[in-house]
């Protein structure tokens, strides 16, 4: 089978997988709801108010929530690890997350210093403070990254990324120590990350930086796989590795901050898509991997969610712990079995 319908048949899979996904996250959870009814529900036919309530204005928008973050952090895990030329780089390497993390901090340190009423203000569903605070920490990180981007060459600026990420998270805990209780517990909550936090309306402000994006991430795709082979290689094809690396971290940051700032610091996604990708596609071409991270990482994220809102009567999961749970052994096993991967060794 030539390698262009390969990856097609195998996009097409994903894709089926994750239409099957979608639609038992929609029917299961606290509350088991008939097929049927589900069905019903989506399609506008005759359905109970509550069941139409459960799965369009609860489910429906967590389960577009998921989809679209999970894609555009696997595309940006593809983007990262090509970039850097590492398959352990992802959206933690630029210290975006941790940009956020230390946003979102600072206004729950503030809100302690600003009295009660702030206090209680503060809530992880309620009010566009937390949102707000994680989406000016991640465009503080990003404008520092792209600058440096400029001045420096890719590894210099991971290692940056890596010690401003260190260095975030060592501010993150100072801060955490003079505010209040409740303050704390709203970090904690945005910190565990959810896709249950976004509301109807507000998809549409999380879909429109990752729809330009995964435009740019696509336009940037022939010449960033040039640079797997070395920088002097793609400039022997007039490539502006100063440029492509810049518009990359732009990419990365378009795909990244709407996600950090409406479902909190999403883990694992950005680093476990890539190889899913590189394994299906037998290639580490940059155009065929996007696609295929996209629907892996739509789908692990969606996976996530599933588990994290599956009918559990004593304990309540985190997103980010059951993500690892859930990716650490498929990288392991990846990076062992794949010849696809085997170009990073």
């Amino acid at each position: 089978m030539p390698a262009r319908a390969r990856i097609s048949a195998r996009a097409a899979v994903l894709v089926a997988a994750l239409l099957g996904l979608s639609l038992l996250t929609l029917t299961h959870g606290q509350i088991a709801l008939p097929f049927a009814d589900t069905l019903g529900a989506l399609t506008g036919t005759e359905t109970s108010d509550l069941t139409r309530q459960i799965v369009l204005e609860i489910r429906l928008p967590r389960v577009i929530a998921a989809i679209i973050a999970g894609a555009a952090l696997g595309m940006a895990g593809v983007l990262m690890q090509a970039l850097f030329r590492n398959p352990v780089a992802d959206v933690w390497s630029l210290g975006l997350l941790a940009g956020g993390q230390f946003g979102v901090a600072l206004t729950v340190t503030a809100a302690a210093f600003a009295g009660p009423a702030a206090v209680s203000f503060l809530t992880v569903f309620e009010g566009p403070s937390i949102t707000i605070a994680a989406a000016v920490g991640v465009a503080v990180a990003a404008f520092f990254m792209l600058a440096l981007g400029r001045r420096v060459g890719a590894i210099t600026l991971l290692v940056i990324g890596l010690m401003l990420g260190f260095t975030s998270q060592g501010l993150t805990s100072v801060l955490l120590h003079f505010a209040a209780r409740a303050g704390g517990r709203v970090y904690g909550g945005w910190q565990d990350a959810s896709f249950a936090a976004i509301a109807p309306a507000q998809l549409p402000w999380l879909l429109a930086p990752i729809l330009i994006g995964a435009a740019a991430a696509v336009a940037t795709a022939k010449p960033l796989s040039s640079l797997l082979l070395g920088e002097s290689y793609a400039r022997s094809l007039g490539v502006k590795v100063r440029t492509l690396r810049h518009a990359v971290l732009t990419a990365t940051v378009l795909l990244v901050a709407a996600v950090v700032a409406f479902c909190g610091p999403v883990s694992f996604v950005g680093l476990i898509a890539p190889h899913f990708a590189r394994a299906l596609a037998g290639t580490a071409r940059i155009l065929p991997l996007l696609p295929l991270a996209a629907l892996g990482g739509a789908l692990l994220a969606l996976a996530g969610d599933a588990v994290v809102h599956a009918r559990w009567e004593q304990h309540f999961l985190h997103l980010n712990t059951t993500l690892a749970i859930l990716g650490a052994p498929i990288v392991i096993l990846i990076l062992i079995f794949s010849p696809a991967v085997r170009q990073w060794r």
